[in-house]
């Protein structure tokens, strides 16, 4: 008879990702129940003040957390799912164990069955049942690339080939994109179009920001493209774009989009860019340099570069954690 595993699911995007990754893997071993958490706005306290409670959850549009037959196993995706965590295992004598996503902060640390921490963010961990993985959990399976191929690739057969898609993120954690980084990218992809021909399929985000949209566009005006831009309400081609592409650049700023594009088995051609990556992002980034899985984009040997490996980190952390069964 499987066990059942709860997913607690919030609003934020990437963590949702990553989760839905992991119960993909899992799903052959594990009753899948995922949970959507909403919030008040007292979620926004530190843990310290919520416990091991429902504090801060708007119960009424909520899944339902107070089931009588509770969980074997709860995968928690952020420091706000955490003390929900907390709360089911309480509730269920200390049976159910809990997973969780990311490092949450030291308090409840010891109820914590694992802790899933990614490289570049390993040293602030002081205590706890971790296990360091590089990079974070996705959704990238062949399956779904396969899949997105069979579907996307017709769209784009009349560009030329060979076809480099173009994940564009923004700004972060108070640091803009700015338009000098913008020009900058726009320029690095005008350059490498230049030496290999063909075409680009590009998407960006919210956090790229109007202007800094319009200056790459610009740049790369008289290239054959295919794109989805913030704001486009036609179907999003980022997995056929991921599936379908010849080589992948991407900005350095999302560690899940990064991940993902270094899953395809594709050249990986990472955007650093000037004043703008938070000390962990580097140090995220140069991981991925370390491990063979991509490339900086200003590296004389870009066009040569193949990835050594993919990067799968979803398939460790669902194995760890079936040894926790």
């Amino acid at each position: 008879m499987k066990k059942t595993m709860w997913v607690l699911l919030d609003d934020r995007m990437g963590s949702v990702g990553q989760a839905k990754g992991v119960s993909l893997y899992l799903k052959n071993f594990f009753n899948i129940v995922e949970k959507q958490i909403v919030y008040t706005k007292w979620a926004k306290l530190p843990n310290v003040f919520k416990g091991a409670s429902l504090f801060g959850i708007n119960k009424q549009q909520s899944s339902c957390l107070s089931e009588k037959d509770l969980p074997d196993m709860v995968l928690s995706i952020s420091r706000r799912t955490l003390p929900v965590a907390r709360f089911i295992k309480k509730k269920s004598g200390k049976k159910t164990k809990i997973i969780q996503l990311m490092y949450p902060g030291d308090c409840g640390i010891s109820d914590i069955d694992l802790v899933v921490v990614p490289q570049h963010d390993a040293a602030k961990c002081k205590k706890g049942n971790f296990f360091v993985v590089t990079g974070c959990a996705h959704r990238i399976t062949k399956q779904k690339l396969d899949e997105a191929q069979e579907v996307w690739s017709p769209v784009f057969a009349n560009l030329p080939r060979p076809w480099t898609a173009v994940i564009v993120g923004g700004s972060i954690k108070g640091r803009p994109f700015s338009d000098l980084n913008a020009k900058t990218l726009g320029e690095k992809i005008k350059e490498i179009i230049s030496k290999t021909g063909g075409s680009i399929l590009i998407t960006t985000s919210r956090r790229t920001g109007v202007e800094a949209e319009k200056i790459i566009i610009e740049k790369i005006k008289n290239i054959p493209t295919h794109s989805f831009l913030w704001g486009d309400k036609s179907e999003n081609p980022y997995m056929g774009y991921l599936a379908c592409a010849d080589r992948i650049i991407i900005t350095g700023d999302s560690v899940s989009m990064c991940c993902e594009a270094c899953a395809t088995k594709k050249p990986v051609l990472v955007f650093e860019g000037e004043n703008w990556l938070t000390p962990k992002h580097y140090s995220f980034v140069r991981s991925l340099y370390d491990g063979g899985y991509a490339i900086s984009i200003n590296s004389s040997e870009l066009l040569n570069f193949q990835p050594l490996k993919y990067l799968d980190a979803t398939a460790e952390i669902a194995q760890k954690i079936l040894e926790l069964r």
